[in-house]
């Protein structure tokens, strides 16, 4: 059966997460901004450790995670959205690579989308109104620095102006210090102000590309009219609050911002899901192989991680056991593994449900059985 409910992603999110802490003295909040599903319930069923904020209504993602924050009590704090999921070592690793940094601001991990394959977003340069303008006119500007911050390689660890907030480890006392999310921004552009206001106190923002983790992007929303309303509205706050300067450089960069989001609400973002022909599960588990065949109506063949690399050139589609992989094994496999004609789903530990995406900037899939 077909869900294309966020809550299963949060409970995969909390599931990698808790193994990410095991070793940690941590504490998970989450805060809900009065979700339409049942993410509430599953969290307090689930995870009755956990901290709940349920707010009333939707507060936005800046003024959201600020309240989280303030009722955290560790030294080091991590943004995460709901569709992200870490690795075992994940927290520790950036943690010890930011031992080896000076003035630390903010660090984010390389992020990747539910087919394998680098977000580069991950790590960007300030959207400066040449920048901006660059990106937005698709043209060559000299020395004018590009959108993504291509001087460090993905796998490489180096200071960067812009981190995404869909993972962002700071100190509570740094995110403090400069006000944390501006409550200004409803949705998007929030985490650009962030980076942005560190940079300006005189620390370093971090790319640390030796970490991965998967952020599966378009699942907690849907590109409609109303996300291009809100996302470049968020562009052109920011531009406001920073940038706005030269009046003939603001009528440009405003005409391009209005010119893009009319483009963009004509878009179709639907994407259409290649027709798998043949599924495979990388388990030992027989029982679970048949229940997924009976809710796939399709063949399912048990698979070891070892096997998966000589599939050959049919739409293959493989599904990890959480009870056999751990995050941090698939993960791996998933960068590994990545190919135009291979997708990925996850089967958490103990959940009747598999999930994943086949693209960066579309809905995933859930599949429950």
């Amino acid at each position: 059966m077909l869900n294309y409910n966020v809550r299963y992603f949060l409970e995969l999110c909390v599931l990698s997460v808790q193994k990410a802490v095991a070793s940690l003295e941590a504490e998970i909040i989450v805060v809900d901004n009065n979700s339409p599903d049942d993410s509430c319930m599953m969290i307090k069923e689930r995870f009755p450790d956990i901290t709940l904020i349920e707010n009333k209504e939707n507060v936005g993602f800046a003024k959201a995670n600020n309240q989280g924050v303030a009722l955290a009590k560790g030294a080091y704090i991590c943004i995460l959205n709901p569709d992200t999921v870490v690795a075992e070592d994940t927290f520790t690793k950036m943690i010890k690579a930011s031992e080896k940094l000076i003035h630390t601001g903010m660090l984010g991990p390389r992020l990747i989308d539910g087919t394998g394959n680098f977000l580069p977003e991950s790590k960007r340069n300030v959207p400066s109104p040449l920048t901006s303008f660059k990106r937005l006119f698709g043209i060559k500007l000299g020395k004018v620095k590009d959108y993504y911050a291509d001087h460090i390689t993905e796998t490489g660890i180096g200071d960067v102006d812009i981190l995404v907030g869909a993972f962002i480890l700071v100190r509570k006392e740094d995110y403090e210090s400069v006000k944390g999310f501006d409550e200004d921004y409803f949705m998007y552009g929030e985490d650009i102000d962030l980076s942005y206001k560190m940079k300006k106190k005189g620390l370093v923002n971090y790319y640390i590309g030796t970490v991965p983790v998967i952020h599966y992007k378009g699942e907690s929303t849907d590109r409609n009219a109303e996300y291009i309303k809100r996302f470049y509205g968020a562009m052109r706050l920011f531009y406001d609050k920073h940038f706005k300067s030269n009046w003939f450089l603001d009528i440009l960069v405003s005409a391009g911002i209005r010119l893009t989001s009319v483009v963009q609400s004509f878009k179709n973002h639907q994407r259409e899901k290649q027709v798998v022909d043949q599924y495979y599960l990388i388990s030992e588990n027989d029982h679970l192989r048949q229940r997924l065949r009976e809710v796939l109506q399709k063949e399912v063949q048990l698979i070891s991680l070892e096997s998966v690399q000589n599939l050959g050139y049919t739409n293959n589609e493989l599904i990890f056991d959480n009870e056999m992989l751990s995050f941090g094994e698939i993960i791996s496999a998933m960068q590994e593994l990545k190919k135009s004609n291979i997708t990925f789903k996850i089967r958490p530990a103990g959940c009747t449900y598999v999930l994943g995406s086949d693209f960066s900037d579309g809905k995933g899939e859930v599949i429950t059985f």
